[in-house]
């Protein structure tokens, strides 16, 4: 199918996951999505750690220019290639796209068609110019509180915040893309990280106002539901299981056997359930130690309750539904490592939406870009040869 976003062109000039996110998910959905690095390649590439995998995954079809945007120069360049995109995402530190001239007053008088997405730790307000890290704000906002146990505040395992904003930030650009059509008029759209992390909390903050008390961490398992938890079994594995309906219940104890369970009219309601827990969960818990984890899985299939081992990241490479749904693309990451990265995970008429282009080398694309630009073959040629725009950056470490 021709992909909705087709024929709208932007400038990601983010960096590390928030702003590479949200170029990601409009590169997916089909719009010309040209990386702005730095001469020397984006510092993200470079990272160690649990970084090795931010610029790989975030970064796939898109288009790479590298430009040193510190020169006069530069600066040019980038004026040049804002007034003919459709959208610029940016998140920068208070004040970097200001000192580069790349602020939403000076491109919005160069386009004013453009849709300006700004990218932020925060809002405008207090806290405007603090730096924010996606762990910053699991902390302020409480997530960080109600993932770990009491005492323990941990962070969510993956960049939660940062993609959540990244997301936000999508949403904003296709509502602006839209009064765009009506008016003419680009705009400036923001998304944070904390307000992002807070809106995360909106459940915890309506059950807040409805309740006495602090709200128990998650793993304090004050659940809405009696069985919510996590069960040993007998090869040494754990498995969850949800069972969240009555419905649930009554298949449960039929497909184990347990007519007792059944038919005790103190646990023929999950609130009866929930209020017998301390009798309930040993004896579940005993029952689970007597299987193995597939003969666990085997009987909450049959009961048709929501369950699952606990997996580890990498075994997703070897996950059957996944195979099936085609839910990870095959990828080349720089450096020629061969991998499989996951899906946008959505569908429209029934179709994905797959790999068109590798994450690139750094300045891959340079003079492609700047031909499409307008540039001719001389500006292009000396801006190379000034060290302004770089064409490739191989060197060792950068890719």
């Amino acid at each position: 199918m021709t992909l909705p976003l087709a024929g709208l062109t932007v400038l990601d000039f983010g960096h590390t996951v928030m702003g590479p996110t949200c170029g990601l998910i409009l590169a997916d959905l089909g719009a010309d999505v040209i990386r702005v690095e730095p001469a020397s390649g984006d510092p993200t590439r470079r990272l160690k750690g649990f970084g090795t995998g931010y610029f790989g995954f975030f970064n796939r079809n898109k288009r790479s220019i590298a430009v040193d945007l510190k020169t006069a120069d530069g600066r040019t360049v980038g004026h040049d290639l804002v007034a003919k995109a459709d959208v610029l995402i940016e998140n920068f530190a208070p004040g970097a796209m200001e000192r580069l001239g790349l602020d939403y007053a000076t491109v919005s008088a160069i386009n004013p068609r453009l849709v300006y997405a700004s990218l932020k730790g925060f809002l405008k307000g207090p806290y405007d110019q603090r730096l924010a890290l996606d762990e910053v704000v699991q902390m302020m906002s409480g997530l960080a509180y109600m993932t770990g146990p009491s005492g323990r505040p941990l962070r969510a395992g993956s960049s939660v915040v940062d993609i959540t904003g990244g997301m936000f930030a999508a949403i904003a650009i296709l509502a602006a893309l839209r009064d765009r059509d009506r008016t003419g008029k680009g705009t400036l759209v923001e998304s944070a990280l904390y307000e992002a992390a807070v809106f995360l909390m909106g459940q915890h903050l309506s059950y807040s106002a409805q309740t006495e008390g602090p709200i128990p961490p998650m793993p304090e398992r004050v659940s809405a539901w009696a069985v919510y938890d996590l069960f040993d079994v007998s090869d040494g594995r754990q498995v969850f299981i949800g069972i969240t309906s009555d419905a649930h219940w009554q298949r449960f104890c039929a497909a184990s056997g347990r007519a007792d369970l059944a038919g005790d009219a103190g646990l023929a309601t999950n609130n009866q359930r929930i209020s017998e827990r301390e009798r309930l969960m040993p004896v579940l818990r005993t029952m689970f130690l007597g299987m193995t984890s597939e003969q666990a899985i085997a009987l909450a299939e049959e009961a048709r309750i929501p369950f699952s081992p606990i997996a580890r990241p990498e075994d997703l490479f070897d996950d059957p539904h996944l195979a099936a749904t085609g839910g990870l693309l095959a990828t080349q990451l720089p450096g020629g490592i061969e991998t499989r990265l996951p899906r946008l995970p959505i569908r429209i008429a029934d179709e994905g939406f797959g790999l068109t282009r590798n994450p690139p080398a750094a300045g891959a694309d340079s003079a492609a870009v700047l031909r499409e630009f307008g540039f001719d073959e001389n500006r292009v040629a000396a801006l190379m040869a000034n060290g302004v725009i770089v064409g490739d950056v191989t060197a060792e470490g950068v890719n």
